[in-house]
């Protein structure tokens, strides 16, 4: 059996951590680590104390049909890179890389080509995490350099989605 790559591992342990999410329509789990360190993970639920929408079964945002990207104001969820941050001391963040694995709640599939949407992205700036690991399938995925979304800032163009 071939040893499994240090970057596929940790995205291994982000899909594993998307098991607790309790949206229903996807679940993601992120993982951030500094120095082969796993610094904090989060994943998709509601804010503590609060009902999850597996619990109500209900998502307004589904039930409007928003597609992906786009008004997360109205969603009950704190996303999973917000709960991995919020965990973490911001001095273990600065440099560290963070890894992100979503899957379709409908169908189980890994959610390819999917990113950070900007609330997260602003977060993620902050905390100083410099690069981000998106899985796209199970061997495959993508590298974002944090400094992208500094210098292509999304918000000065309206743009929605990812």
């Amino acid at each position: 059996m071939e040893r499994r790559d240090k970057i596929n591992y940790y995205l291994d342990l982000a899909d594993v951590v998307s098991n607790r999410s309790t949206c229903l329509r996807r679940h993601y789990g992120a993982v951030i680590v500094k120095n082969d360190e796993v610094i904090a993970t989060g994943y998709v639920g509601a804010p503590r104390g609060r009902k999850n929408c597996t619990d109500l079964n209900f998502c307004i945002r589904q039930e409007m049909n928003i597609p992906r990207g786009e008004r997360y104001e109205l969603c009950r969820s704190v996303h999973a890179e917000a709960n991995a941050i919020i965990s973490a001391e911001r001095e273990k963040m600065i440099g560290a890389s963070m890894f992100l694995c979503g899957r379709e709640v409908s169908t189980g599939e890994i959610i390819n080509n999917s990113n950070s949407c900007s609330m997260c992205k602003r977060m993620i700036i902050n905390a100083g995490i410099e690069r981000v690991f998106v899985r796209d399938n199970e061997n495959e995925y993508r590298e974002i350099a944090v400094q992208d979304w500094i210098d292509n800032d999304e918000s000065l163009s309206g743009t929605f989605g990812y």
